[in-house]
């Protein structure tokens, strides 16, 4: 079938598919036995659980996590070819429901006629949304499916619980610069699938490559192709001058992910312009989805600054607009103007902790009914019951604010927002106050109904 990895037979597993003569080195050099594997000895070490079961070739269903290239992709495929099943590969870029449900319809037939097992291989699997997530669960669960998943991010917070409860979760470590240099050796001394022979590079040079390489096997072996690719002998310079190009260390789905937004948030919070610039340049850099980081400056502005400054809402939707209609790398521009603005806003998180004050009140003693006259009276019988009844519509009243009561009774004199004495919010405590001054005159509900052009609804 032509969406398969290769077609399989009833003979056996076929071997994964061996990388093509110009493929990256990365790809070339990946191990295809369990003992070629560099790193991970506290899930691959002898007894452990899941070295057994790959020796044993029956793998069950797992989550790979781990930072880029820390061998998630090469276990996997370790995995697929020990195993006595047939093999399929997905990546959840490019892989949609459509696409699982023919794995699933094609891993069903083996079980039917022949009782073998299938290999999912799915690549990015934090990238499925629910519907496509919870697609799995069933094959899964009933062992039609042997599913692997490898992610970056942390599974706890981008896989569906259900699908986690049916999978165990390794979680790769980077690999420390001893580990990368054994497989940079490697290459250098492979003339069929490596660099040998292509390249001298002087050993403090390695040592470098490897400790810069912050744990991703594969920038490192991408630094040495580009180093192999001039030729001849490499020092420490060539080797600074091949990392220039290298994307930063940035695990956009996994930890890092969470410490960044955390750092920028905190930043901007704490009023430091300079460290949330850094930290959105960090995110950027690093490939975060623009649209994510908008969305928390939309949140910040309401969470952190609020009625301080009613402005910093408009700035922060205004930016998460402009990411949407001119994406990156321009709505970088308009990310850094928000930032700033909204580092350098008076901060005020008075309406995030009265909102929690009310809310905390009414679950610890429930929904309290409003005053009568406060109450829909719009429908048939409603005056009888005396619903609306005495309401005075607040334009009528000087100053456009009504003594009425506006709280439930049980609740009357409670205090659930207070502003703070900083930017806007200071005026609007002044009003507030003001309103409270007017309001405490009132001996009960009294007056008359609303006028005649005003809505007691």
């Amino acid at each position: 079938m032509d969406d398969q990895l290769f077609n399989s037979d009833e003979r056996g597993p076929a071997p994964v598919a061996e990388p093509e003569r110009d493929a990256p080195l990365a790809a070339r050099m990946r191990p295809v036995r369990l003992d070629d594997l560099v790193g991970q000895e506290h899930i691959l070490g002898p007894g452990t659980s899941l070295r057994g079961a790959i020796e044993a070739g029956r793998p069950h269903s797992a989550i790979l996590y781990g930072p880029p290239g820390s061998g998630k992709t090469t276990l996997a495929r370790i995995v697929a070819t020990a195993s006595d099943g047939a093999f399929e590969e997905k990546s959840a870029v490019n892989a949609g429901r459509a696409e699982i449900r023919a794995v699933i319809e094609r891993a069903e037939q083996r079980r039917r006629l022949s009782d073998r097992r299938t290999v999912l291989f799915l690549d990015e699997i934090h990238r499925f949304n629910k519907a496509q997530q919870d697609a799995l669960l069933p094959a899964v669960e009933s062992g039609v499916l042997t599913l692997i998943g490898a992610t970056t991010e942390n599974p706890y917070f981008e896989v569906n619980s259900a699908l986690i409860s049916r999978c165990q979760v390794y979680e790769l470590t980077e690999l420390g610069p001893s580990e990368i240099r054994v497989l940079l050796d490697r290459a250098l001394s492979d003339g069929d699938r490596g660099v040998a022979g292509q390249v001298t590079v002087a050993p403090e040079a390695l040592d470098l490559l490897a400790e810069r390489a912050g744990g991703d096997a594969r920038t490192a072996l991408a630094g040495l192709e580009r180093v192999a690719a001039a030729g001849g002998e490499a020092g420490v310079t060539e080797i600074e001058d091949a990392l220039q190009a290298q994307a930063i260390g940035y695990d956009k789905g996994g930890d890092h992910h969470f410490d960044y937004t955390s750092a920028w948030i905190k930043a901007t919070r704490g009023s430091d312009a300079d460290a949330s610039l850094y930290y959105l340049a960090v995110m950027i850099e690093g490939g975060e989805d623009p649209r994510f980081i908008a969305r928390r400056m939309v949140i910040l502005a309401s969470e952190d600054i609020s009625n301080a400054d009613p402005q910093a809402l408009l700035v922060a939707t205004a930016a998460a607009a402009a990411v949407d209609r001119v994406g990156l790398p321009e709505a970088a521009i308009n990310l850094a103007q928000a930032a700033t603005y909204l580092a350098l806003a008076p901060k005020s998180n008075a309406s995030y902790v009265g909102l929690n004050r009310a809310r905390a009140e009414v679950r610890a003693a429930g929904p309290k009914l409003p005053p009568d006259h406060l109450r829909d009276s719009s429908y048939a019988g409603a005056k009888k019951l005396g619903r609306g009844q005495g309401y005075r519509y607040p334009h009528d009243e000087p100053g456009g604010v009504t003594d009425q009561p506006m709280l439930p009774p049980e609740l009357e004199g409670t205090t659930f927002y207070e502003p703070t004495g900083y930017g806007f919010e200071a005026e609007l405590e002044r009003r507030r106050l003001a309103a409270e001054r007017i309001r405490s005159r009132a001996g009960g509900p009294g007056g008359g109904p609303g006028p005649a052009g005003g809505s007691n609804a």
